[in-house]
C-alpha cells in the first residue's frame, strides 16, 4: 500500500485547507495581540473632539415669526340674504368711508319701499282731514250746531288717522333700512385686502366675508414669542422685522403684549407697530428680532447640541475621561452657532461630534 503524498491531493481541496488556515490565525491574532487602547469591555475607546467652553459677549436677542396683518381690518357679511348683482371694487383698491363696493339684489325691497311712500303720502292726507274736521267741530261746540257725541268721534278718527301715518312711516323705515342692508359700503377709509364676492353669487347673513378690508395708514407684525422669552418684552421696545423676499429690514415698536398664554403651543402673542410700506403686505410671513440687552454666553457648534423627550443636551467630558450628559437651554442661533443660556459654565469641555453614538458614563479618548 502506498503512502499518502501532497502530490496527490486535488488542488481545490488543497487551496480550501490554506484557507482555513489563514482565518484561523487572523482570528487568534485579533483575540491575542494588542491593536489599541481598549477598555475592560475589550471594545476600542471612542474618539471624540471636544472643545472647551468660553463665554463672549452676545447681544441678547429675542426671535419670534408671525405675518404681518393690517392693524385695524373688518370683515364685511351680507345682512340681508339675496345674490349680488353688482361689484363696484376689486383687491387693492383704495376705497372711502361709505363707498358702494357691492350691491345685492332689491328687485323685492324697492317696489316695497315705492308702495309703502304712497301709503304714508295717503295716511298724511287721511290725517290732515280727519284734523280740520275735528277742529271746526270744536269750533261749533259752542252753539251747540254738533252734538258731544259727534264732535268725540271726529276727535278719535283724527288720533287714529296720526297713528295711522307712524304705522306706516315706521313700515317705511323698515323697507328702506332692508334695502341700505343690500348694499356692501366701506366702513372706514383704507384698502380692499380680499373679495370673495362674485356676480351672481347667493351671500346671506352670517355667511363668509364677501370684502376684508383694511384701515389705511396702520400695518404691523402679528407673532408669537416663546412663553420663556415673553417676560423680557415691553410695549415701546424697537424691533426689526423681515418678510420674505425683501433684503431689508423694517423698524417697528412693540404695541401689544398678549395677556395670555396658548396652553397648547406654550407661545404668546405680540403685535409690532410698522411703518407702511408697499412691501408690508398683509398675509406675507415675517420673522421679528427684539434686543433686550447684553449678556455673557458661551456659543457652540450645532452639531454638539442634541435633543430628546427630556430637551437639548449635550455631553461634556469630565477630568477621568467620561462623557456626562448636561441639559441646556438655547436662546438662539447665530452664524458662528448656537447661543446657550444655562447649563454650562466656562472650562466645561463638550464633545463636537459622535455625541450621538456616545453613552452617559462612557470612556473616551480626546482628539488632540
Amino acid at each position: 500500500m502506498s503512502r499518502l503524498s501532497l502530490s496527490s491531493v486535488p488542488r481545490p481541496i488543497l487551496w480550501t485547507l490554506a484557507g482555513l488556515i489563514a482565518l484561523t490565525s487572523l482570528g487568534l491574532l485579533r483575540l491575542y495581540w494588542p491593536f489599541g487602547a481598549a477598555d475592560s469591555a475589550g471594545s476600542p475607546v471612542p474618539l471624540v473632539t471636544t472643545m472647551s467652553i468660553a463665554p463672549v459677549e452676545v447681544a441678547d436677542r429675542v426671535s419670534f415669526t408671525g405675518a404681518i396683518g393690517a392693524r385695524d381690518e373688518a370683515a364685511l357679511s351680507a345682512e340681508e340674504g339675496g345674490r349680488v348683482s353688482e361689484l363696484r371694487a376689486e383687491v387693492g383698491d383704495r376705497v372711502r368711508r361709505e363707498q358702494l363696493l357691492a350691491r345685492l339684489d332689491n328687485s323685492m325691497v324697492a317696489p316695497q319701499i315705492a308702495s309703502l311712500q304712497a301709503s304714508l303720502e295717503e295716511s298724511r292726507a287721511n290725517a290732515a282731514v280727519a284734523e280740520a274736521d275735528y277742529r271746526r267741530a270744536q269750533a261749533v261746540a259752542a252753539i251747540g250746531a254738533l252734538s258731544a257725541q259727534e264732535i268725540e268721534r271726529r276727535g278719535a278718527a283724527s288720533v287714529a288717522a296720526q297713528a295711522k301715518v307712524k304705522v306706516v312711516s315706521a313700515q317705511l323705515s323698515e323697507a328702506q333700512a332692508r334695502y341700505r342692508r343690500t348694499e356692501i359700503r366701506a366702513p372706514f377709509d383704507g384698502i380692499v385686502l380680499t373679495r370673495g364676492a362674485e356676480v351672481g353669487q347667493l351671500a346671506s347673513p352670517g355667511g363668509a366675508p364677501l370684502f376684508r378690508v383694511g384701515r389705511a395708514g396702520g400695518i404691523e407684525m402679528r407673532g408669537n414669542v416663546a412663553e420663556r422669552d415673553l417676560p423680557r418684552l415691553a410695549v415701546g421696545q424697537p424691533a426689526s422685522v423681515r418678510v420674505t423676499g425683501v433684503e431689508q429690514a423694517f423698524p417697528g415698536k412693540i404695541r401689544l403684549i398678549g395677556a395670555v398664554i396658548d396652553p397648547q403651543t406654550r407661545l404668546g402673542s405680540v403685535r409690532v407697530d410698522l411703518v407702511p410700506d408697499k412691501d408690508l403686505r398683509p398675509g406675507a410671513f415675517a420673522r421679528g428680532e427684539i434686543s433686550v440687552g447684553k449678556a455673557s454666553r458661551p456659543i457652540i457648534p450645532q452639531t454638539a447640541v442634541m435633543s430628546d423627550a427630556d430637551g437639548n443636551y449635550v455631553f461634556i467630558v469630565d477630568q477621568t475621561s467620561k462623557v456626562l450628559r448636561r441639559s441646556i437651554t438655547v436662546a438662539g442661533s447665530r452664524p458662528e452657532g448656537v447661543v446657550v443660556t444655562s447649563g454650562l459654565q466656562a472650562g466645561d469641555r463638550i464633545v463636537v461630534t459622535a455625541g450621538p453614538y456616545l453613552r452617559t458614563g462612557e470612556t473616551v479618548r480626546v482628539a488632540p
